[in-house]
């Protein structure tokens, strides 16, 4: 015999192991080649997906590794021998809060002067249950420090820059914990049962969405700024019974179209359903438009007539601001709210209401106010594709039919 005839049988399951292992490297150096050439192709090469080990794994425990360990890889470092953990610290178990009925919003802009009368007649409020919270709107003047020296429980919000009234207010009911927020201009002064008498309509109204407080003029307190808003067939907003002594002729309360923002209150669940006050307003009719929008929803609005809150006229706004807004945020009113049907029968006193303005602005061009007007409605007609999308939203949601919609209108 030969010594071939003594060599011992190759071991078939060592071979076949080697050949497995052999084949197995190289998909392993095909995988790499392909994700090497995406890597490259995309810019991005990430060398976790080029390692051996990682290569290696089978695809159902890539993601394991990927989320456990690769992540994380290149900022991990070994703990030092004389590493110790920090002792657990045992906190106290919060304590419950309720939320606070009433949350009252203050926007403000440079009206440190108007606050210690608002932030006082709020302290005398013979109803408690409620927080404030004042939102600054990037103001140069030294409203925000005041307001933390002298009245440190009211809730700051601090804008970094001027984002308008409408976004201030916006960002305020986001933060409030109450269940009803209470928008009221910082250059008012509330009677003390002001909130007590709102309070008393929001209870009783479980259908209304908006309660809107009697406005009065601050320095004339018998003549009226607003009981409430109403909206004509033409489109415009008015306030029911502008500069009427007050005597009594509106104190039966009951329905009216929209809120004053200037101090009303607003259902908190409604508000975030509709989402807010529409920020491409800015400022002017942003409530009147909010008011529209909860009526089409199927929720009312009403007064109460008790409620009383007396006012200095237009002293943060007004003049060229207002008759800009106004002009532009009119015409957008009308386009994104008025259903087609109401909008087709009323087209006649809404074009002529419009041009009416117009040329009144026209005749008197030479003023700041009538060109800022005239300004504003261009910006209306401009804006109207972006507001016909919101339209479409809108009307499709509405809750109302035209007649009983049709009924609201004056």
């Amino acid at each position: 015999m030969t010594d071939e005839t003594f060599k011992p049988p190759v071991d078939a399951t060592k071979s076949e192991e080697r050949k497995s292992a052999t084949v197995r490297q190289a998909q392993i150096r095909q995988a790499k080649a392909r994700l090497a050439q995406g890597a490259k192709s995309a810019g991005n090469v990430n060398p976790i997906t080029l390692d051996e080990t990682y290569g290696e794994l089978r695809d159902e425990n890539r993601v394991v590794m990927r989320h456990t360990i690769a992540l994380n890889l290149d900022s991990f470092r070994a703990a030092p021998e004389d590493f110790a953990a920090r002792p657990a610290r045992i906190y106290p178990p919060l304590q419950p809060v309720a939320a606070p009925f009433l949350s009252v919003i203050i926007p403000n802009y440079n009206g440190q002067r108007f606050l210690p009368t608002v932030l006082q007649a709020l302290q005398a409020q013979t109803f408690r249950d409620f927080e404030v919270i004042l939102v600054d709107d990037a103001s140069s003047d030294n409203s925000v420090a005041w307001v933390e020296a002298n009245f440190p429980a009211v809730r700051l919000l601090v804008n970094r820059r001027n984002l308008g009234f409408v976004k201030s207010c916006n960002a305020a009911v986001d933060a409030a914990h109450g269940h009803f927020v209470v928008l009221l201009n910082n250059d008012t002064e509330p009677e003390p049962t002001w909130l007590a008498e709102l309070t008393q309509v929001i209870c009783a109204n479980p259908q209304a969405a908006i309660f809107a407080s009697k406005l009065l003029l601050f320095d004339q307190r018998n003549q009226i700024h607003t009981t409430g808003d109403l909206l004509g067939q033409d489109g415009i907003p008015r306030n029911r019974g502008v500069w009427e002594n007050d005597q009594g002729q509106y104190d039966q309360g009951g329905e009216i179209f929209s809120g004053c923002g200037g101090g009303s209150a607003y259902r908190k669940t409604v508000w975030q359903q509709l989402g807010g006050f529409d920020e491409e307003f800015w400022m002017y009719l942003e409530d009147a438009d909010f008011g529209f929008r909860a009526q089409l929803a199927g929720w009312s609005a009403v007064f109460a007539p008790k409620a009383r809150v007396y006012h200095h006229l237009s002293a943060t706004g007004g003049g060229t601001l207002a008759s800009y807004y106004v002009g532009r945020n009119t015409l957008w009113l009308i386009v994104k709210n008025m259903p087609t049907a109401l909008l087709l029968r009323n087209l006649p006193q809404i074009v002529g209401a419009q041009v009416k303005i117009a040329l009144e602005a026209a005749r008197n061009y030479r003023g700041a106010a009538a060109r800022a007007r005239l300004r504003g409605q261009l910006a209306g007609l401009l804006g109207l594709p972006q507001q016909l999308r919101k339209r479409g939203v809108i009307q499709q949601r509405r809750q109302i039919a035209d007649q009983a919609l049709a009924g609201k209108l004056v």
